[in-house]
């Protein structure tokens, strides 16, 4: 007769289980997004090409004409792709770290969109001041908000003035760095255009964040 009273208990014990599990889910996709992106990070990083040949001083020359310096950065940028996007990485967080507060801007936007969408519940609607917001009037603001501190303040011109010096010193390095001594696969070399190199990166990040707004929608 007392083995009826067993089943209330094994739910009650159940439903207190469940509650950590769904409280924490968007830790765990904050922490699953994160190591796939270091994870593409590091992939990429590891078909970099080796510092001293980016360097080697017995290489540089004066290019003969522009056509020369054309072909050269076109073969630089198809050999030290993931060098370049390197540098320009480098100056990207030279220009934040010296403009703390656009930084910040930065910082505070991009966890908007992880946090009010991107990792946030599909069951938990957004709250705020006591306002229910829909996914898509959340989608909205976010999209607002982003096209206004880009376009219509300093962080924009920041980040094309760093990206501008970035593709200076990359361009300046590809039309002066000889690479006659350098190996250059003839399909990689084929297919490699002036941006080439930052498609490759793109697309990575793209995945990781697109599978996270994926499993979100």
């Amino acid at each position: 007769m007392a083995s009826p009273t067993v089943l209330p208990i094994s739910n009650q014990q159940t439903t207190g289980e469940s509650q950590p599990s769904t409280a924490t889910s968007p830790y765990i996709r904050v922490r699953s997004f994160l190591t796939r992106l270091f994870g593409y990070t590091r992939h990429a990083l590891s078909n970099r090409r080796p510092w001293t040949e980016l360097i080697d001083r017995s290489a540089f020359s004066r290019p003969d004409s522009f056509s020369d310096a054309t072909s050269r950065v076109r073969k630089n940028f198809s050999y030290f792709r993931v060098n370049y996007l390197t540098l320009l990485a480098l100056v990207l967080a030279v220009s934040l770290i010296s403009h703390p507060f656009t930084l910040f801007i930065l910082l505070s936007l991009l966890a908007a969109w992880l946090f009010l969408y991107s990792f946030r519940p599909s069951d938990q609607p957004l709250v705020i001041m006591g306002r229910t917001f829909s996914d898509f009037e959340t989608l909205a603001g976010l999209i607002t908000v982003t096209v206004i501190v880009i376009f219509l303040t300093s962080v924009g011109s920041l980040l094309i003035t760093a990206g501008m010096v970035g593709m200076g010193i990359v361009c300046v390095h590809g039309s002066f760095r000889d690479p006659e001594d350098l190996f250059l696969d003839d399909q990689e070399s084929s297919g490699a255009g002036l941006f080439s190199f930052i498609g490759g990166a793109a697309s990575s990040a793209a995945a990781a964040a697109g599978s996270t707004v994926a499993s979100r929608v």
